[in-house]
């Protein structure tokens, strides 16, 4: 049995920030197997002592977030000193970033920031998101910042999360085959609609995951592929029949990537994707 291998993510606020990098980083290595342990809140070097040493007895990686300099210098000397493997995800970039403003930083964990307006635009941006998924909202689609349109199985759901993590209030569209689409599509902001494909093997694939966790019996799989080839032709036609609606084709593309396009599309700076 192989010896498991650790990345240790240490924060003295939520952890989030560096989390989602190495999340990003490990997209690259889809084959390798390693476990995300998280060390939020720590902000003493008493905390901090006992962690490191099991980073150092495991052979873990440390990547690690905290904002006050003492604890990072005290951080980066015991990792010299237990020839840890580390990463400093923010101290660097505040480093760099003192002497470029020519000021101080608050030092402050990020938890501890005061609310601010862009706090509460996210959340209201999560509630609206929550709110109208699958199209049960139809008529908040007007004022939806994204409309993500697709069939069942394109990443809708979570793509709408991230997007609403950014501040969009991002509305869901399900395609079925031969039922409308809301009418009041119609009435969206234009360039805020964006259609959502994929390729057959990949539906194909993942609606037979769907029809496993189901316990449906394994003749049900044959008419699976006849049955995604007719959705993913009526969904192309209707994108074909809207040509202000950007398509993204999510085959073999990750969340974080389709999310980066959609916000490059309504700043105006992304070449319009190609349409399948």
């Amino acid at each position: 049995m192989a010896t498991p291998r650790y990345i240790d993510v240490l924060s003295d606020s939520t952890g989030e920030t560096a989390e989602r990098v190495v999340r990003a980083a490990l997209l690259q290595f889809p084959q390798a197997e390693v476990e995300i342990r998280r060390h939020l809140r720590v902000r003493t070097a008493e905390r901090v002592e006992p962690i490191l040493r099991q980073v150092a007895s495991e052979r873990a990686l440390l990547v690690f977030s905290v904002v006050s300099p003492l604890l990072s210098l005290f951080i980066h000397r015991m990792t010299a000193e237990l020839h840890i493997e580390a990463i400093d995800v923010i101290g660097s970039v505040i480093g760099k970033l003192t002497g470029f403003l020519e000021a101080k930083p608050l030092e402050r964990p990020g938890a501890l920031l005061p609310l601010s307006a862009e706090y509460f635009r996210r959340i209201e941006a999560i509630e609206f998101t929550v709110k109208c998924e699958a199209g049960r909202e139809p008529r908040a689609l007007a004022n939806a910042d994204v409309v993500l349109i697709g069939l069942s199985r394109t990443s809708k759901t979570p793509l709408a999360t991230l997007l609403s993590q950014r501040g969009l209030k991002v509305a869901t569209v399900t395609l079925t085959k031969g039922a409308p689409v809301p009418a009041e599509l119609e009435h969206v902001r234009r360039g805020s609609v964006v259609g959502l494909t994929i390729d057959v093997d990949s539906l194909c694939a993942l609606r037979e995951e769907q029809l496993a966790r189901l316990g449906m019996p394994a003749d049900s799989l044959a008419s699976v592929r006849g049955h995604v080839e007719a959705e993913i032709r009526f969904a192309l036609e209707l994108f074909a029949s809207h040509p202000a609606w950007p398509v993204v084709d999510m085959s073999g593309r990750s969340v974080e990537e389709t999310a980066a396009i959609v916000l490059e599309l309504r700043t105006g700076r992304a070449t319009r994707p190609p349409r399948s």
